[in-house]
């Protein structure tokens, strides 16, 4: 390592940025936020530390360095979100990944560091009326009726039955007709069981009466135009259409209405563990979130309808 023992910190990082915009090509927006985040990371290095940096002194760099620096970035007069946290330290992290790669250094301090814990965006949900008119409208265009058919019943299998629209749109001729219950294998390989109701059937069985292209055992029931299998691509197409024709707001998608499926079960005294079982969550605290998309809907219900709100 004497060789490159006076390298300083600047041109370590120069030599890294041409790396990702010229062997990894990447854009340069994104080359550009590594250069800020890199680049604030050093200058606070260079006044901690109280000196100007070189190669050996960021292979030598302790725990609790790393640490004042996302201290730092916490506390200061701009202080950063969890989010914007973990995204320096991910620069951090790729920046030593290519100096170890490029001259078989490390530092053993940095996988002890921790970023913040970000919290994960709680699920847009539809109003109840929302979601019955995003169902219900089928579609706007002038297009044959069975169109509009087949999307009512891939919404309603996503909010009357909690589908994923993949498993919504995996659904073959061989899992028809639609009993009562429906056995679905989910993410991971995970097995579940959901109910089918009465309207789900109905809408299903309607789509299948006007569908003009052929039904095959191994092939999904719902076609696009020319016969071929949907893509979820084309269900959120015409969701989009739908939305804007009836002014609902952009958390208007295919999946909000399986978001939409466990909130208003839950406002409906649904169990949570129950619900778990039925969107086929692996663990509680996934489903968990739900809680708080039920209160969020309350406390706003309470702010607009309160007289002293």
């Amino acid at each position: 390592m004497s060789a490159i023992a006076k390298i300083p910190a600047n041109e370590v990082l120069t030599l890294f940025l041409s790396h990702l915009s010229g062997e990894r090509r990447l854009a340069e927006k994104t080359v550009e936020a590594y250069q800020r985040d890199l680049s604030s990371f050093l200058g606070f290095l260079s006044a901690h530390l109280d000196k100007a940096l070189t190669l050996p002194d960021l292979v030598n760099l302790k725990a609790t360095d790393f640490r004042a620096f996302l201290a730092h970035k916490r506390r200061g007069d701009s202080p950063l979100s969890a989010a914007s946290m973990q995204r320096h330290l991910s620069a951090i992290r790729t920046f030593y990944r290519y100096m170890q790669r490029r001259w078989d250094v490390r530092n053993n301090a940095l996988p002890l560091i921790k970023g913040p814990r970000v919290k994960k965006p709680l699920p847009k949900a539809l109003s109840v009326q929302n979601a019955k008119d995003l169902i219900t409208a089928g579609s706007f265009d002038d297009g044959p009726g069975w169109i509009a058919a087949r999307n009512e019943a891939v919404l309603t299998l996503c909010y009357g039955a909690g589908l994923r629209i993949s498993e919504a749109l995996g659904l073959t001729w061989a899992d028809m007709p639609l009993g009562d219950r429906l056995v679905l294998t989910g993410k991971g390989g995970k097995q579940r069981v959901v109910p089918i109701l009465p309207v789900i059937r109905k809408a299903v069985e309607h789509y299948l009466s006007l569908c003009p292209h052929p039904m095959l055992a191994d092939q999904s029931i719902f076609r696009g135009v020319r016969g071929g299998a949907m893509s979820a691509r084309t269900i959120q197409g015409e969701v989009q259409k739908l939305r804007r024709a009836l002014q609902l707001p952009e958390s208007a998608t295919p999946h909000a209405l399986r978001h939409s499926f466990a909130t208003h079960l839950l406002a409906g005294k649904g169990d949570l563990r129950t619900i778990q079982q039925l969107l086929g969550h692996a663990s509680l605290s996934t489903t968990q979130r739900y809680t708080d998309v039920d209160a969020a809907a309350l406390m706003d219900i309470h702010k607009k309808a309160h007289p002293r709100a």
